[in-house]
């Protein structure tokens, strides 16, 4: 899987298919896409290639504040090359993209991309104005020798529920883990280096390990979860809390993870969260005893919770 982030560094040594869209947090509506794409390509001796941007435009835009996005750009490439796409190309969003005429960007995607088809969304539309639209596009395909499909960037469950990177969001942000890991097709996940906290966890019988994630990524609503823990090269069960942790009048959100039978220095390392199950909502304690019993209880319930599930690999 080659990962680049300007297209004149692609250099596709044949013709490809290539999908845009945004596939933030690579879900099973882009999964079951690009799980097509990539049977065409092989069957048409095409190369998969996904084009896709960053910052996201919504992001650029104002559309969106704050922590937004599902995965960050190296997660999203490595979801993706796991699918089997070859080619990513994780293209800037900036102010000469959004004043870059349809035409020119289409000339651009034909000479670094070697572009034989383009796979987009019904509403798909690039360059100023979002002038170059599906319609356009077709037009410029029969002109520079490329075919456009136009596809379903999301999709639906058993339920009927749309699945979209938009309703992941808004399940995160009710604390839904369990609904978003179905929509996911896999637990939801933050990775960050372990960092020093407060020291408060060790001194009261719990240690944790307060994960640095990236600013812009989403965490879930305020609250304690089960989740696995990733880290070393290894696998724990943990109790995490999303919060300001409110009995010491905290301010700043931190996720704070509680790696059960686990005893050692991991300050530094880097490590990966997947949320399984929300236990309780974050909330303040009249002293130390009453948190730690809470702590205490939280822990037991994790444990049972997780040792019913597969531990991943």
């Amino acid at each position: 899987m080659k990962h680049v982030t300007d297209l004149t560094d692609a250099r596709p040594d044949r013709p490809t298919i290539v999908a845009v869209g945004m596939f933030d947090g690579v879900h099973r509506g882009h999964q079951h896409l690009l799980k097509r794409l990539v049977e065409s390509a092989r069957a048409e001796g095409l190369i998969p290639t996904v084009l896709t941007f960053f910052p996201h435009p919504d992001k650029v835009l104002g559309r969106a504040q704050g922590r937004y996005y599902l995965t960050t750009p190296e997660q999203r490439a490595a979801l993706l090359g796991a699918l089997g796409v070859e080619v990513i190309v994780s293209h800037p969003f900036d102010d000469e993209v959004r004043q870059m005429r349809a035409a020119a960007f289409v000339d651009r995607l034909v000479e670094h991309l070697k572009l034989r088809e383009l796979w987009v969304g019904q509403d798909f539309a690039l360059g100023y104005k979002r002038e170059g639209n599906v319609e356009f596009l077709r037009a410029q395909g029969a002109q520079k020798g490329f075919v456009v499909h136009v596809v379903d960037l999301v999709g639906n469950d058993k339920s009927g529920d749309i699945i979209s990177s938009s309703t992941i969001r808004a399940a995160l942000e009710t604390g839904d883990v369990e609904r978003a890991a179905r929509w996911l097709g896999r637990p939801y996940a933050v990775e960050g280096t372990v960092i020093h906290g407060d020291g408060r966890g060790r001194t009261i019988g719990f240690a944790t390990a307060n994960l640095d994630v990236w600013d812009e990524q989403m965490l879930p609503a305020n609250g304690v979860y089960a989740g696995w823990a990733r880290v070393g090269g290894e696998t724990f069960m943990a109790v995490a809390n999303v919060g300001r942790r409110p009995t010491f009048d905290g301010q700043i959100v931190r996720l704070e993870a509680h790696l059960l039978d686990f005893d050692r220095p991991i300050y530094g390392e880097r490590m990966v969260f997947e949320f399984v199950a929300r236990l309780r909502d974050e909330q303040r304690f009249d002293g130390i005893d009453a948190l730690v019993a809470q702590i205490r209880r939280d822990a037991e319930q994790g444990r049972a919770l997780l040792s019913a599930l597969p531990k991943p690999e």
